[in-house]
């Protein structure tokens, strides 16, 4: 593992049965430092030798059951969060356990991806918290000034991060008139609807209008609604009593009432049920939730912020989005454009992504060439931001020398920026005084670039490809001036 990188949460999963092993690691894996082992004794031995936050564990294995080697783990190690799954016959053996072994949560077989992923996440958050609570506990014993002090110093270093300068852009960029907009708009506690495509930046623009209100002390709260179905999401946002549903073993605190203050962010708000809209429209409108299996409402204070990819107003017309829903969540909406609407905007938009990069992956590059800057720029990015951010992941993986050149980026892109360079090429031709043999040497410049590029710079392959010694190809590059930067 790299300890030049951000630290991710570490899971340790135990399972006697090498493909359930892979299986969840495949699942965790990009979110989780994962390790692996096939018996108690093994995970004890994982356990001594790293820190581990969360231990996931199956019930059935040989010599020592899922809950008796939870018991143990939770006597040495007792800040871990402990979760075991397990399938309807082992139930009684689990839930008679649970409290002695300090179990957080139980997971019946078959587990489905995106529900154990959130739930990690869930419990990762968990642990975090008692970290805090600890330090807390012992910043508490410092003088009220000094605590004072530092509490000041770490809400101002959350604004700093979360500001609207964390959405990168270069002068004049069309995402200056959405944040102008948005800033206005911050301090006065509206709801406010972000759309744009998938990648475009719609959480760090809610972070920072959240920041820029009278509510940035409060918490500011995500939720995916488009990664659980309605039962699950209604216990996330809204909490569940013990007993609520199969599985539901003690009382749980929604992300509403995690929010009372401040602001909750309701990403894909456009993939809920109809059913569900009911349900949050009331806790728009009346300020109260009602956790499953409770008799009672509580009122809380948040102000919403959603995102969509979709066409709301379409989705109205079609039936499939309440109409008062739609503008209980629709007092103001901001739409961010796509990133292929604003290329200029990708320079410092990678510079950024660089900079991150290179502190996860533990690189030390200087930065990109021109030419492989011209390529970024040159391709249309579907998945945006977050596909622009796994390709410059991607060429950081591969970086043997000090810059990121044209070589490293993938096919897909290296197409585009080929076919975009040929677009220009062909109509600069079109316009350009001289007579044949001019013309010929920029399309045969262009040809060459064109293969170079495609061949990631190795000489011998686009001269083979081009039916040209190396001798002959590296005259054509002092020629035309077409040597890397």
């Amino acid at each position: 593992m790299n300890s030049a990188g951000p630290r991710l949460p570490a899971v340790l999963v135990v399972d006697d049965e090498v493909r359930s092993q892979e299986a969840l690691r495949r699942t965790l894996e990009e979110d989780f430092s994962v390790f692996t082992a096939g018996s108690a004794e093994q995970a004890t031995q994982v356990m001594r030798r790293e820190f581990i936050e969360i231990v996931l564990c199956d019930q059935r294995m040989p010599g020592v059951s899922g809950v008796e080697f939870l018991k143990q783990v939770r006597a040495d190690w007792p800040d871990s969060v402990r979760i075991i799954i397990s399938g309807y016959t082992d139930a009684e053996d689990i839930i008679a356990g649970i409290n002695e072994a300090g179990i957080w949560q139980y997971l019946m077989k078959p587990w489905q991806p995106e529900q154990l992923l959130l739930i990690l996440k869930r419990a990762a958050e968990l642990h975090r918290l008692q970290q805090d609570n600890q330090r807390l506990s012992l910043e508490l014993r410092d003088s009220p000034a000094a605590l004072q002090q530092r509490v000041a110093t770490k809400r101002a270093n959350a604004r700093a991060r979360s500001g609207f300068e964390r959405l990168a852009r270069s002068p004049g960029s069309p995402l200056d008139a959405v944040c102008e907009l948005a800033a206005r708009f911050a301090p006065h506690d509206l709801p406010i609807l972000v759309t744009g495509e998938s990648g475009t930046g719609k959480e760090l623009l809610a972070r920072a209008i959240h920041y820029a209100s009278a509510r940035a002390d409060q918490p500011f709260v995500v939720e995916n609604c488009a990664a659980l179905p309605d039962t699950l999401l209604e216990s996330e946002l809204f909490g569940h009593k013990r007993g609520a549903y199969t599985g539901a073993f003690e009382d749980r605190i929604g992300l509403f009432q995690q929010a009372d203050g401040g602001t909750i962010f309701l990403d894909e708000i456009g993939e809920t049920s109809p059913a569900f809209q009911v349900k949050l429209l009331r806790a728009l409108q009346e300020g109260e939730i009602r956790p499953l299996g409770s008799a009672r409402p509580l009122s809380v204070n948040v102000r919403a912020i959603a995102a969509t990819n979709r066409d709301l107003e379409q989705d109205v017309r079609a039936g499939r989005f309440r109409e008062d829903l739609y503008y209980r969540l629709a007092a103001v909406t901001l739409n961010l454009p796509a990133l292929r609407e604003r290329p200029h905007d990708i320079p410092p938009i990678a510079a950024g992504l660089l900079e991150g990069g290179r502190a996860q992956l533990g690189r030390k590059v200087k930065g990109f060439t021109s030419e492989a800057l011209a390529c970024l720029c040159a391709y249309r990015w579907p998945g945006n931001v977050r596909e622009l951010s796994n390709e410059i992941l991607r060429m950081l993986a591969l970086a043997e020398g000090e810059w990121l050149g044209a070589e490293l980026l993938s096919p897909r892109v290296l197409r585009a920026a080929a076919g975009e360079a040929q677009e220009n090429q062909l109509s600069f031709l079109a316009d350009l005084d001289g007579g044949l043999k001019e013309r010929m040497e920029r399309l045969e410049a262009l040809v060459v670039k064109e293969a170079l590029i495609r061949n990631r710079w190795n000489k011998t392959r686009a001269a083979t490809e081009l039916g040209l010694s190396r001798v002959g190809l590296r005259s054509k590059l002092s020629r035309y001036g077409l040597e890397p930067t």
